[in-house]
């Protein structure tokens, strides 16, 4: 970390500190500590409650897959959408469907991912008023990265030994009644 003048850390656009003067928002303060006193929260970190290192571990690599995310002009809608797109053209209203998200949120995710060369949109012919989505080969690479990057990366996902196992254990968390 970089020191600034008076010989605390320097204030940085990737600084995740409060904006707002030392408050944060319930739970957000256990995902600073982390990365604002790293030394002092391992020294302490095998006494967490289980919930507290599940909800520091997400916040973290939510911040880190974001970054990633973000050098690649992508968003998490859009990644879901490129999901969905692999099995084949979509119309727009179909693909917000699969989303889960309103017509109007998926305009602007299509928008956005035909912009960055990821997908293309046609009026389909039998139906003018229907637009068609589908991945392009860019689209497709960026996908194949983004899944290889959660895989192997250390900083993501990478560092669990073993990654289905660890995925469905988070899929039964998610889907208990």
């Amino acid at each position: 970390m970089v020191e600034g003048a008076a010989g605390g850390p320097a204030e940085d656009a990737r600084d995740p500190g409060p904006a707002d003067g030392g408050r944060n928002p319930e739970g957000a303060e256990d995902a600073w500590e982390v990365v604002r006193r790293p030394d002092e929260v391992r020294a302490d970190i095998h006494s967490w409650p289980t919930g507290r290192l599940l909800s520091v571990a997400a916040r973290l690599v939510e911040g880190r897959f974001g970054d990633f995310l973000t050098a690649h002009d992508l968003t998490h809608a859009g990644l879901i959408a490129l999901h969905h797109l692999m099995e084949g053209r979509l119309s727009q209203r179909e693909l917000a469907t699969l989303c889960r998200v309103t017509d109007q949120t998926m305009s602007k995710t299509i928008e956005r991912l035909r912009r960055a060369g990821y997908v293309t949109r046609e009026t389909d012919g039998r139906d003018r008023r229907r637009l068609l989505v589908q991945i392009t080969p860019g689209g497709r690479e960026v996908l194949a990265k983004a899944r290889r990057e959660e895989r192997t990366s250390n900083a993501l996902l990478g560092a669990v030994d073993d990654y289905d196992h660890f995925r469905e254990q988070l899929i039964r968390l998610i889907t208990i009644a």
